[in-house]
Formats: C-alpha cells, structure tokens, sequence
C-alpha cells in the first residue's frame, strides 16, 4: 500500500491519525521533535503490521525537516497522504510574547507546513493524486491565544494557496479545523477528529472540501 507521513506525530491527534491510517494498511512515516515521542506513537500503531519509518525533527528546522522528508520518501516512496500536524500550542495575549518568540511559533505553525508542501507536492503532483491535510484551529481569533491564533489564520491562508497552485495536478489540500481542546471522551476525541482526516482523503475530486470543521458531534 502507498504511505502516508505524519508530522507532528505525537499523543493526540498524531497519534490517532496513525492508527486511522494504519488500520487502512497504509505504512507510516512518523516525524516528530523527540526520538522518545516517535518512538512511542510507533509502538501502539506497531499491532497493525503495517511499516513504519519513526524519525525525528524540528518542524522550524528547515534542514531536518527535508532531511527526514527526504529519508520518509527514500523508505516508502512517494507519498499518498501527508499530514501536518506540528504546532506550538500555548496562552499568550498581544502584550506578553517577545518579537523572538513570536517568530519561533509562526516558524513551526506555518512554515514547517510550507516546507513540508515544498518538499513532498512537487512529486505527488507528477504523479496526479494524493491529499495534503494540515491540522487547522482558531476558527475565531481569541486574545489569549495570540500566537495561535495567527498561526492558524495564516495555515487557512497557506492551504488556499497550495490548493490554488498544487489542486489542479490532483492534489486535494484541506485543513481539519478543531474548535476546542483536544481530549479522549470528549466531544474532541482525537479519534473522533482522525475519522475527518480519513474523510477528506477518501472525497472523490469533485466533492473536494478545503476545510473541515470538527466543532463536536454537532458539528463534525
């Protein structure tokens, strides 16, 4: 079966969206910032059989990231699905964060997807299929989550673009947009929000969405 790759592949939603894929038969390429996350999240999709590739990386390091994209292509090939899923999650409002640090979140909230864009759709776009899928966030912005919050305006913009320039050789791009805080048995189970990344990927061309929205049961 074709692989996917999973930046930002810790508990959670990384986490989730491996043993969804798994359980597809997919084999995995797993990226993380940690040898001791990777090597955790490989462990519980190891019961599917399928292959799995765990290698680390900071999402705001450049060089590591194409390195490992480029060790994940070289073990399984082109991929069917990436999936990026790297982000610095905290609270801060418009007055506390240093220029410095804000730049230090933009790097891995948005530039890390685009680097990982940049590194894997120019081959899944000569090949004419694949999804790219970015974990997206933030539907509204709030003050106390200021670096987030642009962070992930900035993701909606940067998945536009990438559908704009890489959609019509095939490519979907879409984000799935989670409007609460991720936790198992809440209405933010991250296996529940794993069964949209597998949603938007299996959406035949015409029926394409840019974005989903997991707002609870109500809403996914």
């Amino acid at each position: 079966m074709p692989g996917a790759v999973i930046i930002g592949a810790g508990p959670g939603i990384g986490q989730s969206v491996a043993c969804r894929f798994a359980r597809e038969g997919l084999s995995l390429a797993l990226v993380s910032r940690t040898r001791k996350t990777v090597e955790a999240v490989a462990d519980t999709v190891a019961p599917f059989g399928v292959k799995v590739v765990p290698l680390t990386a900071d999402s705001a390091d450049e060089t590591a990231l194409r390195r490992a994209l480029d060790t994940a292509a070289d073990e399984l090939g082109t991929p069917e699905i990436v999936v990026y899923n790297a982000a610095v999650i905290r609270s801060d409002r418009p007055d506390e964060l240093s220029l410095r640090a804000h730049m230090d979140a933009w790097a891995v909230n948005v530039l890390g997807a685009l680097v990982a864009a940049t590194n894997t759709l120019p081959a899944m776009a000569r090949r004419g299929s694949g999804s790219f899928i970015v974990t997206g966030g933030m539907p509204e912005p709030k003050p106390q989550y200021t670096s987030l919050s642009l962070g992930k305006a900035g993701v909606r913009t940067l998945v536009e673009i990438l559908d704009m320039e890489y959609g019509p050789s095939g490519i979907h791009v879409a984000s799935v947009t989670v409007a609460g805080a991720v936790a198992p048995g809440t209405d933010f189970d991250p296996d529940d929000i794993a069964e949209q990344y597998w949603r938007l990927h299996g959406q035949p061309r015409g029926e394409w969405q840019r974005e989903l929205l997991h707002a609870g049961p109500a809403g996914s």
